[in-house]
């Protein structure tokens, strides 16, 4: 699977762009703040429906228009596939595949697997709890539907639930049967996400270790391990032992909602006993353990961006990137820089096709 074109309408700092892509390597230059970044993110759009680094839709939007617009032609093993993302000011997002909109944009996620490497994934390590479990939700509901449904009518019974516990506080009320109904379909829909959660890691973590051991090119023992209530108790249990608290809180304090994933080095973690360097290495074994992991559940390679690495890495990392890169059956990558003579200089080392893009 590859991009073959792109067209850019009043999309972030891009009045309108076209770029016709080689089927192997495509890079960017140019200096910070030409738009770079916003590409990779506009094909980033076309796979999930949003930015990577911009979640409020409207704001990436062009300023002083009132519409963008991302179209991609992407060919998908003999078939080709037209993706148009737009968003109109006060309108609701469209995606269209083939002419025809998504009824539910949960539809189209996994049908153009892609995985980013950027600077701003430091935020999995140095953020809370819910940037680790979207990046964790993000790689299963890429490869599995049944997960991104409990997903999505899970976060709803949650919007509900809390709704009504702030409801009882406002009003001195409380009626535990309606709360019963609630916790009925928490504990369905929290108890198979937390099932597959469990089932993922056990594939993604040797993955990971691989990644981190080809890429630091030594024997440091890092982990991933899963942090949940529910690995000791029910969700039923625990939404019962917490109902006081939740009462109290006017929100519901336990579930899968409340998981995390932890980074060690050592047994340490990563964010306070890391180095600057292993969490760089952590960062990029964490994506590209992704990306293999994507690769063989979807049976097609991944679209990679690497966004701005060869500026934030040390030769030695990006030196063992290249040769991973070289090495395996990669598809289709993009690379951001700031010096178009280092970018070329990386690409020849990979020996496939490119195109260099001066911005």
């Amino acid at each position: 699977m590859y991009l073959k074109t792109l067209s850019l309408l009043n999309y972030k700092n891009f009045e309108s762009g076209n770029f016709d892509f080689d089927s192997k390597i495509n890079c960017f230059v140019g200096d910070n703040g030409v738009g770079k970044t916003n590409i990779l993110d506009s094909i980033y759009h076309l796979s999930f429906g949003k930015s990577y680094f911009n979640p409020v839709s409207s704001q990436n939007i062009k300023h002083d228009a009132d519409f963008f617009v991302i179209e991609g032609y992407f060919q998908k093993e003999d078939k080709e596939e037209k993706i148009v993302c737009s968003l109109k000011r006060g309108n609701k997002k469209i995606i269209k595949r083939n002419g025809k909109p998504y009824e539910k944009f949960a539809d189209h996620i996994g049908v153009l697997p892609l995985v980013i490497i950027s600077p701003a994934d430091r935020d999995l390590i140095v953020e809370g709890s819910d940037i680790r479990r979207k990046f964790m939700d993000g790689v299963i509901s890429q490869s599995d539907k049944e997960y991104l449904q409990y997903l999505i009518n899970y976060n709803k019974v949650l919007s509900q639930r809390n709704a009504l516990l702030k409801y009882f506080a406002a009003n001195h009320t409380f009626d535990k049967a309606t709360l019963s109904v609630y916790n009925d379909q928490l504990e369905k829909y929290g108890t198979e996400i937390f099932k597959k959660r469990v089932t993922f890691l056990e594939d993604f973590i040797p993955i990971f270790k691989e990644q981190y051991k080809a890429i630091t090119n030594n024997t440091e023992d890092v982990n991933l391990t899963y942090d949940s209530k529910l690995l000791s108790e029910g969700l039923g249990s625990l939404l019962q032992d917490h109902l006081e608290k939740d009462r109290a809180l006017q929100y519901t304090s336990v579930g899968i909602h409340k998981d995390d994933l932890s980074f060690t080095i050592r047994e340490y973690p990563i964010k306070k006993f890391g180095s600057q360097g292993q969490q760089k290495s952590f960062l990029i074994a964490l994506k590209f353990a992704q990306f293999y992991f994507m690769r063989k559940l979807s049976r097609t390679n991944p679209i990679l961006l690497l966004d701005d690495i060869f500026d934030k890495l040390d030769e030695n990392r990006v030196s063992h990137i290249i040769s991973l890169v070289n090495m395996e059956n990669f598809g289709q990558i993009f690379v951001s820089d700031t010096h178009a003579e280092r970018t070329e200089a990386v690409v020849k080392k990979i020996h496939q096709t490119y195109k260099i893009f001066k911005l």
